[in-house]
């Protein structure tokens, strides 16, 4: 039986857990090949792979530091050799380490938007020519709440996913004539180990009273990208916490 993105190729960057992982296996679920990068756990990361391949679905792992443009370069070479090319990329690798405004130093700063905006900005620019050549293809970009509100960790990273949203804005302008979407997913509260580290992520601060679940994520995902009518937008998965 047909699946819906049979034939279809993916990167998603950050795969190896949290959302990342569960938009990973509902992309494969749902018939696409899935390149799974990893920074750190490559542990995760294989074990992932090996859920997928035992549910019968197709992945490679590639280890890269997509905040560096040579391995972003040696990310996306190594993905087009092994599945022809890239048809959806999933912009979901960041990192977040909650702050005190006094205390975040010029460091902190650089590091969360390298890894957060820089690296969406360099991978996404990486799989564009394949894409527009081909005249199809699907651009998602995992921001936050944060972009929006505030949030609880931090300026560093409230200001590394709002620029997400600049970026997906311009693609989306530019590319909507060449069969490209660009979207934006901004989540809140999502029950992942990077919630469950900061003691300031209270399910008190969502309307709905509890945490999300990564499933709640995945499916917008799938959402986008099997729709070719929707771009531009933000999808604000958040239990209430803001509403446009």
């Amino acid at each position: 039986m047909n699946k819906p993105l049979d034939g279809k190729r993916a990167l998603v960057t950050g795969a190896a857990r949290g959302i990342g992982r569960e938009i990973a296996r509902s992309l494969s679920g749902a018939g696409a090949r899935v390149a799974l990068n990893y920074r750190q756990r490559e542990q995760e990361a294989q074990a992932l792979h090996q859920d997928i391949s035992k549910a019968g679905g197709q992945a490679i792992t590639i280890r890269a530091d997509i905040s560096r443009s040579s391995d972003v370069d040696s990310l996306v070479r190594q993905v087009t050799e092994a599945f022809g090319g890239i048809d959806i990329l999933i912009n979901n690798a960041g990192i977040a380490y909650p702050k005190p405004i006094e205390q975040i130093t010029e460091e902190d700063w650089n590091e969360t938007v390298d890894t957060n905006l820089k690296s969406a900005f360099l991978i996404t620019q990486a799989v564009l020519p394949a894409m527009r050549a081909q005249r199809w293809g699907r651009l998602v970009f995992l921001s936050s709440v944060a972009a929006q509100v505030g949030g609880v960790i931090g300026p560093h990273y409230a200001a590394s996913k709002a620029g997400m949203h600049g970026l997906m804005h311009y693609y989306a302008a530019h590319l909507v004539k060449e069969g490209i979407t660009s979207n934006v997913i901004a989540p809140a509260l999502i029950r992942t180990e990077m919630v469950s580290n900061n003691p300031r992520a209270k399910p008190e601060l969502v309307p709905m009273g509890h945490f999300g679940e990564p499933e709640d994520v995945s499916s917008v995902v799938l959402m986008l990208v099997q729709n070719s009518y929707i771009t531009g937008q933000t999808i604000s998965v958040n239990g209430g916490w803001y509403f446009t």
